[in-house]
């Protein structure tokens, strides 16, 4: 059985989910692979990390931490979260110190998958910030924190190793609805909190497949998904593949001219759109966009034709 955890590993939650998913899983009367996937409650977190104790004073800062412990303030939520973790043998010294950018130990993680040692990364990680207490922003901190499990995970950082891979993940997560962190998925079911480990359990026992589409369709899905939720640039993130394999599908240019147009790259959706229209003469949706794309362009002229035909096309008859 496979077991996506999204999390963030600056989120107290995900450490103590993941000793609660450990007890879980140790239990499980089968084959379970765990892989860890990222997710930012703080993506405006800065490099390198400033002191917490300073931030926490700020109400508007302190807000970014309940997105990790919803419907609880975040007073409430750190002293619940000190005594939990206790209860599952987190620390002592308990607590972070740092607000810092997770970017680059999402980046190490991604790349610690396909190595072969993406738990003891993520385990270095959680120890690191909240029992350490030491900016996991900084990549000389990072060489220390992960240099005995994945020596050669750091250098990758130099470049723009990981970079596209988290970026597409975290897109993934939103299409897919993650909200929080962290996040259990088994096939297409979402066990949203830290649970319990019974409760953790008895989700793994009712088992779950992804259904079986080809990858092209599903990311075709979540790219729509994300345009959905107005996000036309992650749209276009997610398609990009899709319009170099695929560039020729009706569909796959249809949502593309709809991203470009809902994030005003008015030049790329007219030009897609009026493929369109010259290779499907009868796609009344197509006109209209491209009646709407022309009049945000001053072509008001050059547009009249395109609604009045798709306004007639999609009259009842």
């Amino acid at each position: 059985m496979r077991v996506e955890i999204w999390m963030d590993v600056v989120c107290p939650w995900a450490y103590i989910g993941k000793r609660r998913v450990e007890r879980a899983v140790a239990d499980f009367d089968g084959d379970v692979e765990v892989v860890w996937r990222p997710y930012r409650i703080d993506p405006s977190a800065p490099v390198p990390g400033e002191p917490l104790a300073e931030v926490l004073r700020d109400p508007v800062a302190d807000e970014a931490l309940r997105a990790c412990a919803p419907g609880l303030a975040p007073a409430e939520n750190r002293l619940r979260v000190d005594l939990i973790a206790a209860k599952e043998g987190l620390g002592p010294p308990w607590g972070a110190a740092w607000r810092a950018s997770s970017h680059d130990a999402h980046r190490l993680i991604a790349l610690a998958e396909p190595a072969g040692v993406q738990d003891a990364v993520v385990e270095a990680l959680l120890r690191a910030h909240f029992v350490d207490a030491v900016d996991i922003s900084d990549r000389e901190v990072l060489a220390r924190v992960v240099g005995d499990v994945f020596p050669e995970g750091v250098a990758l950082l130099d470049g723009d190793a990981g970079e596209e891979r988290v970026r597409e993940l975290l897109l993934e997560g939103r299409a897919r609805g993650i909200r929080t962190s962290p996040t259990i998925v088994v096939g297409d079911r979402a066990l949203a909190g830290a649970q319990p480990p019974e409760v953790i359990a008895e989700f793994l026992a009712e088992g779950g497949e992804r259904r079986s589409v080809p990858s092209e369709v599903e990311r075709y899905r979540w790219a729509e998904s994300l345009l959905d939720q107005r996000d036309p640039l992650g749209a276009l993130v997610l398609l990009r593949p899709l319009l170099s394999e695929h560039g020729s599908d009706r569909s796959v240019r249809l949502l593309a001219a709809r991203a470009w147009y809902a994030s005003a790259q008015l030049g790329r959706a007219r030009a897609a759109l009026e493929e369109l229209v010259a290779a499907h003469p009868a796609d009344a949706y197509a006109h209209v966009l491209l009646g709407r794309t022309l009049q945000r362009m001053s072509r008001g002229e050059q547009a009249g034709p395109h609604l009045r035909l798709g306004a007639a096309m999609a009259e009842p008859r």
